[in-house]
């Protein structure tokens, strides 16, 4: 039983019972919560393609989107340092220094936030710019990346908030806040771009705003609900051993995000030569291919949650059978989406746009990738679960290799001149290759982990 706000509730003991239930429960408000975090830029996305214009469309995602998801996907795979040490030390039961990286992890959020917000404000124009992006965008896109980047500091706290929270089982309150939060991002939008026309800089203040209300949520209930560990503001500073074990972890796996999203800004430099129709088809591709991501992250994010507790447990079986049904239901998910997005494409784009021409190009982009997204389930859940027993490093030059480096050499080297499909395969063609090389590696850690503990180690 755990305690929140002075009642006892049952909570998700993630250290017993059966596996693929305790995946379920703890996945699926990941996955609603996930879901609510996508609508925040895809709202922005819909009010701004249908009532401002595919060029409005274009400059909310397009470079800036890019931009946008380079740092918050480094940030993203710093924290999981933290996620997973804190998973270890809950499962361990180690109070104190379970204390001691919560507020480290909070130091680094704030610090990291406000730093690289107020660079972003300055590096934004020459970004853009080496980015290809069209002159008749380019005002529009500086203007929502710079909104963006001043309020940074709220989107890196609630994102390290609500990853603390689900390291130690708590996947219930990240979501409603973002419930809440997301309904008031509706509502701006609707108001600040339908009835004042703001256009762009309405979409960018509603998120900002959005995230700053879910920024305090989570920081509220760290320190009034959470009787495991409380987060007191005025021990927020960096304790060295932990900050050093925090980036052992985190550090590889931020610069793999950073190389994912890196190969993308790439990707989509490349794209923005084919003009605005196919940069708008690309924004929206975008918005519905979050879904696909949205549900391979929550299960990543699970078996991650899942492995790290048990792993500091020492239950070794329990590991390798989370893992392993937790890919299973991945890869199930990923075949459906497929088949779904493939046969129900043109209406979902038509939610962005009624350009034909862009309707046309985007089913273009389905056709090429969406039949491969089961693929990516072993890289995600793989890279997960031998990040949380701690095998990072290996994991993490495998991705940078596989998927980031040879995009680059594809769009770069191999189709300089090509045309959009030879492009935009070289997501699938990158993909398998990591996946290759994911389940070997992964296959021989097992191996190496059941000659130490035994085969039947502890359940």
């Amino acid at each position: 039983m755990q305690k929140t706000g002075g009642k006892e509730q049952t909570g998700n003991r993630i250290t017993e019972g059966v596996i693929w239930k305790q995946i379920l429960i703890f996945f699926v408000p990941i996955l609603i919560g996930t879901f609510f975090q996508q609508l925040y830029n895809t709202v922005d996305a819909v009010v701004v393609g249908r009532f401002a214009g595919k060029e409005a469309l274009s400059s909310v995602g397009g470079s800036s989107g890019q931009i946008i998801n380079l740092v918050v996907g480094f940030f993203t795979g710093l924290s999981a340092g933290a996620t997973v040490i804190i998973s270890q030390y809950f499962g361990a039961g180690n109070r104190e220094k379970l204390e001691k990286a919560l507020h480290t992890a909070y130091a680094f959020a704030l610090v990291f936030g406000i730093a690289v917000g107020i660079a972003g404000v300055f590096v934004a124009p020459g970004l853009l710019e080496m980015m290809n992006t069209p002159k008749e965008l380019l005002a529009d896109s500086l203007l929502y990346l710079r909104i963006y980047f001043s309020g940074l500091v709220f989107v890196l706290i609630y994102n390290m908030g609500s990853a603390i929270l689900r390291a130690i089982g708590d996947s219930r309150r990240p979501l409603y806040y973002l419930m809440i939060c997301c309904g008031i991002n509706i509502v701006l939008d609707l108001v600040l771009v339908l009835v004042f026309d703001l256009g762009v800089m309405g979409a960018a203040a509603a998120t900002l705003f959005s995230q700053a209300v879910s920024a305090v949520l989570v920081t509220w209930t760290l320190m009034r609900r959470t009787p495991e560990m409380k987060l007191d503001p005025g021990k927020i500073r960096f304790r060295k051993d932990i900050l050093i074990m925090m980036l052992t972890i985190g550090l590889p796996t931020g610069i793999q995000s950073s190389m994912y999203s890196i190969s993308n800004v790439i990707v989509q430099t490349a794209l923005n030569n084919f003009g605005v129709d196919t940069m708008a088809a690309w924004t929206a591709f975008e918005k519905i291919d979050s879904i696909v991501w949205m549900i391979n992250g929550a299960f990543g994010i699970a078996a991650t949650t899942f492995v790290g507790q048990n792993f500091g447990a020492g239950k070794w079986n329990r590991v390798r059978k989370g893992t392993r049904e937790c890919l299973l239901m991945t890869l199930g998910s990923m075949m459906g989406l497929s088949v779904l997005i493939t046969v129900f494409g043109g209406q979902l784009f038509r939610i962005f746009s009624s350009d034909t021409d862009v309707i046309a190009i985007g089913m273009q982009m389905v056709g090429i990738i969406s039949p491969t997204y089961w693929i990516f389930a072993f890289i995600e859940i793989y890279s997960g679960s031998l990040r949380a027993q701690g095998s990072v490093l290996v994991t993490t030059l495998l991705t940078i290799t596989g998927v980031c480096l040879l995009r680059i050499v594809w769009v770069m080297v191999i189709v300089p001149q090509g045309s959009l499909a030879e492009l935009i395969a070289c997501y699938p063609i990158t993909w398998t290759v990591t996946a290759v090389a994911m389940i070997c590696y992964y296959i021989y850690k097992q191996k190496r982990i059941m000659e130490v503990h035994g085969p039947h180690s502890a359940n």
